[in-house]
């Protein structure tokens, strides 16, 4: 995969291409996790060299970054697993990041994670990122994209709302949750609430299922 397109920060377009990351690219998607998942995320969680090796040997197509003047800006990676509705945990689905558990004839297309370095955040880089996938989704002709969102703005009311509420107040927009907000507005749903999806105290550990179905799937078949 690869296209350009360009982007607005402060009126101003820059240009933005779309690609499939190499081993090239392994200590920039490094840094960029360091940048986007701060402290009290579990610095474990950050992708390593091996994981990073493991989606091009399992997935390579799914591999996805957002370059701009040779600089990455965020990056998506996505596996392909046969989901029938079951809960699970991130470490579960992803086999612990290092997608080991790829389905090559599974039913969707799986987020393992998205992450956009906070200088690009609002430029539109990852909706750009979420809209290469469904461009792959429809190539592949899967039924859709699906993977478990953080929820970390709960931190702030946990001590007197349920999760359930919580999410209940999102979809009504009486709250705006930095992850779980920007991915409806890149059209993904919430599906439901996944206890103990992740090692994430902002969360309270609780991932909030979101899916985007495939439109052309029947008209493609």
């Amino acid at each position: 995969m690869q296209f350009s397109q360009y982007l607005f920060y402060k009126d101003l377009p820059f240009k933005t291409t779309i690609r499939n990351y190499t081993n090239n690219d392994f200590d920039q998607l490094i840094a960029i996790q360091k940048e986007c998942f701060p402290p009290p995320f579990p610095s474990d969680l950050w992708w390593t060299k091996d994981q990073l090796a493991s989606h091009l040997r399992h997935f390579p197509k799914g591999a996805i970054c957002a370059e701009v003047d040779g600089i990455l800006a965020g990056s998506i990676t996505t596996l392909i697993v046969d989901y029938n509705g079951e809960d699970h945990t991130w470490n579960e689905i992803t086999d612990n990041g290092s997608i080991g558990t790829h389905q090559t004839f599974g039913n969707v297309l799986y987020v393992v994670d998205i992450s956009v370095r906070p200088k690009f955040r609002g430029t539109g880089v990852g909706r750009l990122l979420m809209q290469s996938l469904f461009h792959l989704v429809v190539e592949l002709k899967l039924e859709a994209v699906l993977g478990g969102s953080r929820m970390p703005g709960y931190e702030k009311v946990k001590d007197h709302m349920t999760p359930e509420k919580y999410l209940a107040e999102i979809i009504t927009g009486s709250y705006k949750d930095p992850v779980v907000s920007f991915l409806m507005k890149t059209g993904r749903t919430p599906v439901k609430l996944l206890p103990n999806y992740l090692d994430d105290p902002e969360s309270a550990n609780y991932g909030v299922l979101m899916e985007w179905k495939n439109p052309f799937l029947e008209k493609s078949q």
